[in-house]
């Protein structure tokens, strides 16, 4: 896929979870562009994506499961780093009991290690 079918692919997963975390646009709109807002409906909302793309194993992100919807769906240029980035930022959500926090956190610093290979909805 493309980026822009990528992200088109996401932005149903986005109309989806939305609703369910109680959020709009204004509280995860920019989260590509790396505004995470600290919110625990926000943190749900994220972890509601990464459900849905079916990365999440037992409340916490799956590096396994991760690295085969990068293969499936991600556009070759960004594969490598991408998986770079992921195994290096999965370990952040260790760090935190809630894992709707947890999920947070890992996907915030993946933005922050390579923002422009960053795609959220």
């Amino acid at each position: 896929m493309t980026r822009a079918q990528l992200k088109k692919t996401m932005t149903i997963m986005k109309n989806q979870c939305m609703p369910k975390h109680n959020v709009n646009n204004d509280k995860v709109g920019q989260i590509e562009q790396g505004v995470f807002i600290e919110d625990h409906d926000v943190m749900c909302y994220i972890a509601c994506i990464y459900k849905t793309i079916q990365v999440v194993k037992n409340n916490r992100l799956d590096k396994d499961l991760i690295s085969k919807q990068i293969d499936a769906l991600y556009p070759p240029e960004l594969k490598e780093s991408t998986k770079e980035a992921v195994s290096k930022c999965i370990k952040e959500q260790a760090k935190y009991e809630d894992p709707c926090a947890g999920i947070f956190y890992a996907c915030k610093c993946l933005y922050e290690d390579n923002p422009a290979n960053f795609i959220f909805p």
